[in-house]
């Protein structure tokens, strides 16, 4: 390895989780990935455990290719997208490259494009066509689920500041991704907005929007601890779908017109009719979710009927610096979202948690 700078020794050997195929994901010795010119290691501090990681592992058609799809996933790879570490060693040039210098704590997006497809070239990185995620693509972007990770030449990469909450670092991306959903919608002050699903995504977003003050911010799920979370971190109603009927609530709050912003981040097919039923004419929907199925809707509603804006959202442009900021001032709290931290040789309990999604909301792996 011809590194420029190291802290401290490079071991040659390190543990992390290996996916092979759904529901074989092992804990296994490899080596420690080297780095060459323009590229950063990291030592993992801790690596969240995303609702896709779950899916991956339980072999979802979308990420494993069926239903029309190509495969995404490149195993064996090693998985995880929400990492945050510190930097042990840089290869020439990685250090003007990235703005980082040797023991930085940093975080990256998940995203590593390829800087030459037409998106790219456009700034629209986050849609890059080849779309290499950390976690899904061997050798061009293993995840986090490890001691160690490398950081190609391509990647986008923000040191965190000095008193940053380490502990919430692996809430990073998840809230990048909310804020770009949130934007998505272009919330207005008297807007009525509905986010549906209070998972760590839905959380985020709620928080998000509560900072455009809409008129009314109104939570669902069927949960009753995240309703209640939802509700402490600002939501001006939480409604249970499995108690009541969400549409008929929100037509009687806003004179049966429906609301104005409707946010999916559930994953379920019965949220995305949900919304479409809900809105107002002229409404605008974000979707934000990874579905195990595809979706069967009237799309008549959408068109003849309501002339909705369909917007989706995908993965965190340009929102980093806003979600590390929001995080460090407080305006964002995760600390009742980040619910468990467990060491890697425990990756099927985080797993299996973060499916029942019961007490815990995010669970991290510490290496």
């Amino acid at each position: 390895m011809a590194y420029v700078e190291t802290l401290g020794d490079i071991p040659k050997k390190m543990k992390a989780v290996v996916d092979y195929k759904p529901g074989d994901f092992r804990l296994e010795e490899v080596d420690v990935p080297e780095v060459g010119p323009e590229e950063v290691l990291l030592k993992i501090g801790g690596c969240g455990i995303c609702a896709g990681d779950v899916k991956a592992y339980h072999g979802a058609a979308r990420i494993w290719g069926g239903n029309g799809q190509p495969a995404y996933i490149e195993p064996p790879v090693i998985p995880g997208h929400e990492f945050y570490g510190q930097v042990v060693a840089l290869g020439e040039g990685a250090s003007e490259k990235h703005g980082l210098q040797v023991g930085d704590w940093a975080v990256s997006e998940q995203i590593v494009p390829c800087g030459k497809c037409r998106f790219c070239l456009r700034g629209e990185y986050w849609m890059c066509e080849p779309h290499a995620i950390f976690g899904f693509k061997k050798d061009i972007a293993d995840g986090g689920f490890a001691e160690y990770l490398r950081l190609n030449a391509n990647t986008r990469n923000y040191k965190l500041p000095e008193g940053f909450p380490l502990q919430l670092a692996p809430y990073v991306e998840p809230l990048g991704c909310g804020i770009h959903a949130v934007d998505r919608g272009n919330i207005q002050l008297d807007d009525v907005v509905v986010i549906a699903g209070m998972g760590p995504l839905g959380l985020g977003m709620l928080q998000t929007a509560r900072l455009k003050n809409p008129q009314l911010l109104i939570a669902v799920d069927v949960k009753e601890n995240r309703l209640a979370l939802a509700k402490e971190l600002g939501a001006d109603m939480v409604i249970n779908p499995a108690k009541e009927d969400v549409e008929k609530r929100i037509k009687s709050l806003t004179d049966g017109y429906g609301c104005d912003v409707y946010i999916q981040a559930s994953g379920h097919t019965k949220a995305t009719i949900q919304g479409l039923q809900c809105l107002r004419r002229l409404g605008r929907f974000v979707e934000f979710s990874v579905y195990t199925e595809p979706v069967t809707v009237d799309w008549s509603i959408i068109g003849d009927v309501k002339e909705l804006d369909v917007l989706g959202a995908h993965l965190s442009p340009y929102t980093y610096p806003a979600a590390i900021r929001f995080l460090q001032e407080g305006l964002v709290k995760a600390d009742h979202i980040i619910t468990k931290e467990l060491p890697l040789s425990e990756f099927k309990q985080g797993l299996e948690l973060m499916e029942k999604g019961e007490d815990d909301i995010k669970v991290v792996l510490v290496p």
